[in-house]
């Protein structure tokens, strides 16, 4: 295992990502850290990167290496985007801080920024067809793919905070800005010209801090239940409100508003007006939010780097296995726990007539049913639905995930709490809670078959004679122990399917 540090230098934050390299190209987060640094700021005056934006990163970048060296990192990749790349002095300010800081930076053209976003969005997100907003600092980035293709990119030279730069005005309304920046963004949209070549059907994806802030905001107002960004959709109904209210608030009023970064307060109206803009120009109704650009580009370009020519074929599973592998499971149990529950779902289908959608829910729960005793074994089936909730997890849906883990809560017995559930109305209905208990008893018996974790029973076949079910399984030596507890589950089955269990 190698333990690298990624820092990336942007016109509004620094941030150092420490990440664990394992093999078989899988990675794992393990520190963060970020400060507020604005070097992009008053850049546009005269092209300068400004004394005392120099000194307070040259702080924070040495603060990145003594963490960095504390942690046992071997390794610093430091990137440097949007301001240093414009800046007049950037090769002073590159040599000052090799020479203070021990860190030697890359800046990236705008190109290679663009890919890196995509990237890291691809390779996280089941999204066959996007165009992405990435709203910087000192730049905004637009990259539209289509069958997981990256097909075009433009890289618009202002950001957060040089729009809010630009049009700070004391003579106007903070809302009359706001609008002007609206303005602004929708004219340098129009002159881009394969923009008016996306496809109407096509996904918006945003990425960025703004986005971020965006969504604990939007977490306080509706009491969202989960504390995911990656994947949240977000209606242009639920967006607009939030807007109208930031955009006419001055600065301490904004400071004060639960989920908004005090650091962020000023510029985040001008990030908020660049997504208004954006979505009225494509007359888009929602969008989708990563948690992942940049950053995880570049993680998975170390960790994988077949990505530089592809992205993963399986998104999810690729997650999962990151999961299973740092939460140390049994991949050999959980692989035939896996078979197993895949098997009954198929062979119960006549039963059950849930579409394959909830076959990925089952994999889901199946993969981590037993990441739970990484905390401990008594009641670990309530430690995984805990884990899972709030699991990096790539490829799959907030309410998904919701189900994944009740689905895993049951694989001991039906340990679903009412008042857990409700926490989730927003998510899940009383029909899911049906569903979810069906699922939990499939999983629950193909994880009783495996339970001396052998292998030995092979697969199965369900018969449905009137009121039973029979499964007949194919197995390889004894297999009475594995029998006899997945007999411990018919009282839930014969609940659930309306069938008496049989085992043979």
């Amino acid at each position: 295992m190698e333990k690298i540090g990624i820092i990336d230098l942007g016109s509004n934050s620094a941030r150092l990502v420490i990440v664990n390299l394992f093999e078989d190209g899988y990675f794992m987060v393990m520190d963060e850290l970020k400060e507020s640094v604005r070097l992009g700021q008053d850049m546009e005056k005269d092209g300068f990167l400004k004394p005392a934006r120099v000194a307070e990163t040259i702080k924070t970048l040495k603060m990145f290496k003594k963490l960095c060296d504390a942690s046992g990192v071997t390794r610093i990749i430091a990137v440097a985007t949007a301001a240093v790349r414009r800046a007049k002095n950037q090769r002073s300010f590159l040599d000052e801080i090799q020479a203070s800081c021990g860190i030697k930076i890359r800046v990236l053209t705008a190109e290679e920024e663009a890919v890196l976003v995509y990237r890291g969005v691809i390779n996280t997100m089941d999204v066959p067809k996007g165009i992405i907003l990435e709203i910087g600092g000192g730049s905004t980035k637009i990259v539209y793919y289509n069958r997981r293709n990256m097909l075009n990119y433009v890289t618009l030279p202002f950001g957060a905070v040089t729009l809010t730069g630009m049009f700070a005005d004391e003579s106007l309304r903070p809302e009359e800005q706001a609008k002007k920046i609206e303005e602004f963004f929708t004219e340098q949209l129009s002159k881009v010209e394969w923009l008016k070549e996306v496809d109407e059907d096509v996904q918006m994806i945003g990425v960025g801090g703004s986005f971020r802030n965006l969504f604990k905001i939007t977490k306080m107002v509706r009491k969202y239940p989960l504390d995911t960004v990656h994947n949240y959709n977000m209606l242009v109904e639920d967006f607009t409100p939030i807007y109208d209210m930031i955009k006419v608030l001055d600065l301490d009023k904004k400071k004060k508003i639960k989920g908004l970064s005090a650091e962020r307060a000023d510029i985040l109206p001008a990030a908020l007006a660049v997504i208004k803009s954006f979505t009225d120009y494509f007359n888009i109704d929602n969008f989708t939010l990563s948690g992942a650009g940049l950053r995880e580009g570049i993680m998975f370009n170390q960790a994988l780097p077949m990505t530089l020519e592809k992205p993963i074929a399986d998104v999810l599973n690729y997650s999962l296995t990151t999961l299973v592998k740092y939460y140390d499971c049994d991949e050999k149990h959980v692989e035939h726990v896996v078979n197993l529950s895949i098997q009954l779902f198929k062979q119960l289908r006549v039963l059950h007539k849930f579409p394959r959608q909830y076959l990925r829910v089952l994999k889901v729960a199946a993969m981590l049913h037993d990441c739970g005793m990484r905390i401990k074994y008594y009641n670990h089936q309530r430690h995984s639905w805990y884990m899972i909730l709030n699991s990096t997890l790539y490829g799959v849906s907030h309410r998904d995930i919701v189900l994944a883990a009740f689905t895993a809560c049951c694989h001991k017995k039906e340990d679903i709490n009412p008042y857990d559930w409700a926490r989730y109305r927003d998510l899940v209905s009383d029909e899911d809670l049906e569903i979810v208990k069906k699922l939990g008893v499939m999983l629950r018996i193909a994880e009783s078959l495996d339970r001396s974790d052998s292998g030995s029973i092979k697969s199965i076949n369900c018969d449905i004679l009137g009121d039973s079910v029979i499964m007949k399984t194919e197995m390889d030596g004894d297999a009475s122990l594995e029998i006899r507890n997945a007999m411990t589950a018919s009282a839930e089955f014969r609940k659930s399917f309306h069938k008496n269990l049989e085992i043979l």
